[in-house]
């Protein structure tokens, strides 16, 4: 018999692209010094007169009107925002990837959910290859968890998925941390190259499915924000939730990028505490000051902007100064700086600001960031204000895209960001002209559509 050959292949830390040989740089990312060798083991190929010989049963196919559906729905874990995220719970025999920088709180989230499943009555297995017993434990102590979670301290697949399948009851959920310390004897190579990553997913997947249960699987990013391992790991799972945030401020933000079974994009927002992960009810009220009359500043501002279906109310804030040497200082926290870059040209080049020169400051408190365009307009007066040293009306909230014309474009659920911002307490609204069709919502807040930047800035 035919010993097992071992072939090398290249695989790039990018982008996790494979390659038959070496290159300087990756032909798709285009990084350089990314590919890596790596050994596979590679499968003795059958006979030819067994090939040959070899028939495959033909499966049978089932007519659609046959197919019985799901009846037990989602899996709820208990808290909301998570939930929320995953529009509704997650879908028995499903595999949800969730990814985040170091440091940020995944274990402490997936653990909080393994708590509150188990709470449910759920079984729920809890797998770490980074931390011990014993350091679960005292976090599990520190968040209050008193169920009666299984833990497992191990990185080989074949103990993992041994031990989930000898558990009774059987696990309805099994949560995995991370993807990146287990490995699979089967492979050469070491935990955390693309062929354990790819194959190591691919076997928890299946085991979700033929279980009916749900994997939740944590994946570490790169420096660049994506998650760690080959692209396919992200194709081969059911749900993508990205957890993100500055690991200085409190808050923390669970998005949906991928979801098979629900709407993308959705958010969940947590407040990271001493006791954990905690949800934010008002995530609106969490992102603005006093909005009192007189308590703002000149430089403030409040837009609306729209995260999956949740409208967020958001304080921008700016402060132009007097630049020193040839190069102005442009910092921006928050916002896109690309859509910030063409804001602060269209003020200088439309507006007719005097911004050249100039140190800008433009930020989002809370640290929450954001690329949508809706907020453009709100950015556009946040620096103006700070420019021409007049406070904005704490009781206006500005809403609108921000064109290269200075046009204010149209943007879409109009009627969800009046609703909320009324709820809150403003009172008054600039909205682009082209959504004044979509403006009769039915509140009592002053909406004033406006068409160009330089009707907005007039209300300051």
């Amino acid at each position: 018999m035919k010993t097992a050959e071992v072939k090398s292949f290249y695989a790039c830390s990018g982008c996790g692209s494979v390659f038959a040989r070496w290159h300087g740089r990756c032909p798709d990312c285009g990084a350089w010094d990314t590919l890596h060798e790596e050994k596979d083991s590679a499968r003795p190929a059958p006979a030819k007169s067994t090939a040959k010989k070899r028939r495959v049963a033909a499966p049978a196919a089932t007519p659609l009107a046959d197919v019985q559906p799901d009846t037990a729905g989602f899996i709820a874990t208990g808290i909301a925002e998570f939930d929320l995220t995953l529009g509704g719970g997650a879908m028995p025999g499903s595999t949800v990837l969730v990814g985040g920088e170091p440091g940020i709180g995944k274990s402490t989230l997936l653990l909080q959910v393994a708590g509150r499943l188990s709470q449910r009555g759920i079984p729920t297995l809890y797998v770490s290859g980074e931390e011990s017993a014993a350091q679960i434990k005292h976090r599990a102590d520190r968040l209050g968890i008193r169920s009666g979670l299984h833990l497992l301290t191990e990185t080989d697949l074949a103990a993992i998925l041994a031990a989930a399948d000898q558990l009774k009851p059987h696990p309805r959920a099994l949560i995995l941390d991370s993807i990146q310390t287990t490995f699979d004897r089967q492979w050469q190579s070491p935990p955390g190259t693309v062929a354990q990553v790819r194959e190591c997913a691919a076997a928890i997947s299946d085991w979700a499915r033929r279980h009916d249960a749900v994997a939740f699987v944590i994946g570490h990013v790169t420096k660049d924000g994506f998650i760690a391992g080959p692209k396919v790991l992200e194709h081969m799972v059911d749900t993508v939730l990205q957890f993100e945030g500055d690991r200085r401020q409190w808050i923390r933000l669970l998005r949906c990028l991928k979801n098979r079974y629900g709407p993308t994009h959705e958010v969940g927002l947590f407040e990271m505490t001493e006791a954990g992960l905690n949800e934010v009810t008002d995530p609106s009220g969490h992102f603005l000051t006093d909005h009192a009359p007189g308590g703002r500043a000149a430089g403030s501002a409040v837009a609306v902007a729209i995260e999956g279906r949740r409208p967020l109310l958001l304080e921008i804030q700016s402060l132009v100064g007097q630049g020193v040497g040839n190069s102005p200082q442009r910092v921006v926290s928050g916002p896109d700086p690309r859509r910030a870059a063409i804001i602060i040209a269209v003020l200088q080049n439309i507006a007719g600001l005097s911004l050249s020169g100039r140190d800008i400051y433009l930020n989002i408190t809370g640290g929450f960031v954001t690329d949508e365009p809706a907020v453009d307009l709100g950015c556009a007066v946040a620096v103006a204000s700070s420019a021409l040293k007049r406070p904005a009306d704490p009781r206006t909230v500005w809403i609108g895209e921000l064109g290269l014309g200075g046009e204010i474009r149209g943007v879409p659920q109009i009627k969800r960001r009046l609703i909320e911002a009324e709820k809150i307490g403003f009172q008054r609204a600039i909205v682009p002209a082209a959504n004044q069709r979509d403006i009769a919502y039915g509140g009592e807040m002053q909406i004033e559509p406006v068409g160009r930047i330089d009707q907005a800035l007039a209300g300051i």
